[in-house]
């Protein structure tokens, strides 16, 4: 399906939208990161306050990220050349080396395909998009963010981890939840189990929390 037929913007567990381009980093393809996790995600602009706050942020938490198996992958539509000038002076004034692909797309052929730029958008700048995108190619998780506001990469590692863990174990996470911490354990899905539960903990059968299978729980 061609980015005009896709309807605007991919949703979640959508298949990724395919493409091939120039980074700082050689060329990529979105297949090369098949079977394995990717945070692919755009800034309006190289050179700009807040995007380099964000790349200064990412590039500290590239190893995080890392552990966790997934990859880095960002995009704008400036060139390839702006991009080399802006990580070396990323590198020099802040002494952080930007250490994943930058993606030029001065057509904005995959801003578009993946909606990066609204149809009415008064120019040609990016909003802060972000997908997470699983090691099959699909869409797991999205964000939307506007030119002046910066992202939280703390947030965005965590959401990767939950993302594993659900995944993993067959479980979801709670709000605010971190690694290691209890996760919600699915509840019956018929009346009978339901109430033949015994309410042990002081919690409803419909909301059982605990360790992840497999793991004990800590005790303080």
């Amino acid at each position: 399906m061609s980015a005009t037929e896709r309807p605007w913007p991919p949703m979640l567990h959508d298949v990724a939208p395919g493409f091939t381009a120039r980074t700082t980093m050689g060329e990529r393809s979105l297949s090369g990161y098949r079977g394995k996790w990717l945070l692919l995600f755009s800034h309006p602009a190289d050179f700009t306050p807040v995007c380099t706050s964000e790349f200064v942020a990412f590039s500290k938490a590239a190893g995080s990220f890392a552990a966790l198996g997934c990859d880095l992958l960002a995009l704008s539509i400036d060139s390839l050349y702006s991009h080399l000038a802006w990580i070396r002076s990323i590198r020099e004034q802040f002494g952080v080396v930007v250490s994943f692909p930058i993606i030029e797309d001065p057509s904005m052929a995959i801003a578009r395909a993946y909606g990066m730029v609204a149809p009415n958008a008064p120019d040609a700048s990016l909003v802060r998009a972000a997908f997470v995108i699983d090691p099959e190619g699909t869409i797991r998780a999205l964000s939307w963010y506007p030119m002046t506001t910066g992202r939280n990469v703390a947030e965005l590692l965590r959401l990767v981890a939950a993302l594993q863990t659900a995944d993993a174990h067959d479980v979801s996470t709670p709000e605010g939840w971190q690694p290691g911490q209890d996760v919600i354990l699915h509840p019956p899905m018929i009346a009978a189990a339901a109430l033949e539960m015994p309410v042990s903990d002081g919690t409803e059968w419909y909301y059982r929390t605990g360790p992840v299978p497999g793991r004990k729980k800590i005790v303080a």
